[in-house]
């Protein structure tokens, strides 16, 4: 049976954590290992994550030594992925993680990239920062029109991949959550199937958001351009 390795980099969640990975317990039936991804051993998730470990060992804490932030994080579950597909999913309960196997699904049947959209008919965003959303709408609609991607919602981190394609490409982002918009735009240049299925995203429920959008702006309009012009 093939493996699913579910990516979740995390930052002092403390026991926040506990909800997402509970309903990956209860929802998920692809076999699968999931890596949470700390930057430093005193990260509040950890003991929650490892106190879970003892009676799932399908969960599993990862120190990042490569350097800090997501896009960090991320590549550090990546590498030490273990399965034939790999999701990358928030910790922070905002992705709808019911819908893991029918991402792997997508992969199972073909496709590279298999995207959870929030902006496709049937997709949506609830609680998000009116900017935030507006650019990310306006950000995936254009790319899906302008260069055909496959997806309404490249923007969205919620993805599973085919572990083939991400050994076929390195990958360059070293600041956040622009790394799911670099991978559409080197599958797109791979010319490489993409696919989507719509999501209703809800902004975290309790805590404050880390994604700091004026940071990453820049890092995704270079990508965005990118996927365009193709340079």
């Amino acid at each position: 049976m093939s493996l699913l390795t579910i990516v979740i980099p995390a930052f002092n969640e403390s026991d926040y954590i506990l909800i997402t990975l509970g309903r990956i317990q209860k929802t998920v039936r692809t076999n699968f290992e999931c890596l949470v991804v700390v930057d430093s051993p005193d990260d509040s998730t950890i003991s929650h994550v490892s106190n879970l470990n003892k009676s799932d060992p399908r969960f599993q804490i990862i120190l990042n030594d490569l350097g800090k932030g997501p896009a960090f994080a991320i590549k550090k579950g990546i590498y030490n992925a273990n399965g034939s597909f790999i999701a990358i999913v928030s910790g922070d309960g905002s992705d709808d993680v019911s819908q893991i196997d029918d991402l792997v699904r997508l992969v199972e049947r073909g496709v590279s990239v298999a995207v959870a959209s929030r902006h496709m008919k049937g997709g949506q965003l609830v609680g998000s920062p009116f900017l935030k959303g507006w650019l990310s709408k306006i950000a995936g609609l254009s790319l899906f029109h302008i260069s055909r991607v496959g997806t309404h919602d490249s923007t969205n981190n919620f993805k599973v991949y085919e572990k083939t394609f991400l050994n076929s490409i390195i990958i360059e982002s070293t600041h956040g959550f622009e790394l799911g918009l670099e991978l559409i735009c080197k599958a797109k240049r791979k010319k490489l199937p993409i696919a989507e299925i719509p999501t209703i995203w809800i902004e975290r429920s309790e805590g404050v958001s880390k994604f700091p959008l004026v940071k990453s702006l820049p890092k995704y309009f270079y990508w965005y351009l990118k996927t365009i012009f193709k340079f």
